[in-house]
């Protein structure tokens, strides 16, 4: 039996709470998949000396670009704490595209990730961590190709300091990674809930921080936000 929860709060099985902006519609979302897309840059020649500079400091190229990643929806949280797996990890602004019967929403969430593991598994270093989603999402309709990708901003803090902030223009259009996502994985029916990728950041380095702010700004004002705490801690593996 799932225990019922206050919006914004994950349930059982990595079933997630959501508020719909403008409506307070509450949807619970409970993801047949969570898909982490990795390099998803629409310039493809940045994306590929993105890889070699990752290849030079111990962390493998991708088997595909775009490339995605299939994890457990119990990583999964909206809470203001998310488990990670030691002191080297580090977050990372991501629009999150949610879809729930039928319908698609616009999120915000990040990519949580064992930045030490990553040198010898990816899949696994993103297993590691908790995969935290603002409780706020803004609902984008039937027609996902009709989201106005190209206006919507977006940046992180970390400990207080900017660690990221850009238009997502640079990102492939989450229709295109959907499509390509399909003919990855094969067809999804149920809910799903997809990590779109990330922007760079402001210094090239990766921050191992413990407090980690995200927001999206969408063309209309509506401002998705998400604040969480790294915390050490057991994790389901999968």
């Amino acid at each position: 039996m799932t225990q019922r929860t206050t919006a914004g709060t994950p349930t059982s099985g990595g079933a997630v709470t959501l508020r719909v902006t403008g409506t307070d519609e509450e949807i619970e979302v409970r993801p047949a998949k969570l898909v982490v897309a990795g390099y998803t840059g629409r310039d493809e020649a940045a994306v590929a000396e993105h890889i070699r500079e990752l290849e030079a400091i111990g962390i493998p190229a991708p088997p595909s670009v775009p490339t995605f990643y299939d994890l457990d929806p119990a990583l999964l949280t909206t809470g203001p704490t998310a488990a990670v797996s030691g002191a080297a990890t580090s977050g990372e602004v991501e629009p999150v595209v949610i879809r729930h019967d039928g319908r698609y929403f616009l999120g915000v969430g990040s990519d949580h990730t064992d930045r030490e593991l990553e040198r010898t598994s990816i899949h696994g270093s993103k297993a590691a961590c908790a995969k935290p989603v603002g409780p706020r999402v803004a609902e984008i309709g039937t027609d996902l190709p009709g989201l106005p990708w190209d206006e919507i901003t977006a940046e992180s803090h970390v400990d207080g300091a900017p660690y990221q902030r850009g238009v997502i223009a640079a990102l492939r259009h989450p229709a295109d990674t959907a499509e390509r996502m399909t003919a990855a994985l094969g067809e999804i029916t149920g809910d799903l809930v997809l990590f779109c990728g990330t922007l760079p950041l402001l210094d090239g380095t990766f921050v191992h921080g413990t407090r980690w702010r995200l927001r999206l700004g969408l063309p209309d004002g509506t401002e998705l936000t998400h604040a969480y705490q790294a915390q050490p801690a057991d994790l389901p593996t999968r």
